[in-house]
């Protein structure tokens, strides 16, 4: 009862938020980069500041709707009546980057097996190839020292990320942040793939065929323009959530 009577005064732009945020947690298990119950993908409360959605503790991402999920302030902590838990805990690295960037609105965390089987790497992600190019220079690095319970960590964690667009978190696992659904889930979901890229080509043990160094500026340099125009990852975005109605329309419940 409690959720319907939410619904009938929450705004428009929150019903939103909550919509495209169910439909990541619905594609990233339809991708496969969940990891059961744990992880998270959260998204700012428009004109709440401080205030947060994230996925109830307990619920697989394909079981998570638009009105399950919960709001949160900056510590994890509840800020509306729900049947459903969260992990605290489990906010540490979401929150370091919501307080330290404006334009992070919203930030997901992965334990792929490709995207930590990278994160144990010295070098890290490889300049190998085309998709992997798309990151060069935009992907920050932050040693793991412990699971992600200390709230004083959060700073180390902010200055890791910088201006990039994700981070891998050595040892760990992955972050995408965005403006908005559209920029995060697009980073994650390439950056999965030039980690499942990686991966298959290490796995071979031949001789790896490097990229001119020059080429791989000229390519950044071509993502970069191409990443001014909005409007294909608008197109990708809308045709992710096309896809999300066909598996489960009831995320949008």
């Amino acid at each position: 009862m409690h959720q319907t009577k939410e619904r009938a005064v929450m705004g428009d732009a929150e019903r939103q938020t909550r919509i495209e945020l169910a439909a990541c947690y619905r594609l990233a298990a339809h991708y496969k980069m969940t990891d059961t119950i744990y992880t998270h993908i959260s998204a700012r409360v428009p004109g709440e500041p401080g205030h947060f959605l994230i996925n109830p503790y307990g619920l697989m991402w394909e079981e998570i709707t638009a009105s399950s999920l919960v709001k949160i302030d900056v510590d994890g902590n509840k800020v509306e009546t729900t049947p459903y838990r969260v992990n605290p805990a489990g906010f540490t690295i979401h929150s370091a980057v919501h307080m330290a960037s404006d334009t992070a609105e919203w930030v997901m965390h992965t334990h792929t097996r490709a995207g930590i089987a990278v994160s144990c790497l010295e070098d890290g992600i490889l300049p190998l190839n085309q998709i992997a190019l798309q990151y060069y220079g935009r992907i920050g690095y932050h040693d793991f020292t412990g699971i992600a319970l200390d709230l004083e960590e959060r700073a180390d964690i902010a200055k890791s990320l910088g201006d990039n667009i994700g981070l891998v978190l050595r040892n760990h696992g992955l972050v995408s942040v965005g403006r908005n659904a559209a920029e995060m889930f697009s980073t994650m979901f390439y950056l999965c793939r030039v980690c499942e890229i990686q991966e298959a080509t290490l796995a071979m043990g031949a001789p790896l065929r490097a990229i001119d160094k020059n080429v791989v500026k000229r390519v950044r340099e071509q993502f970069d323009g191409m990443a001014l125009d909005d409007g294909d990852l608008q197109l990708e975005w809308e045709a992710y959530m096309r896809l999300a109605d066909r598996l489960d329309p009831g995320f949008r419940d």
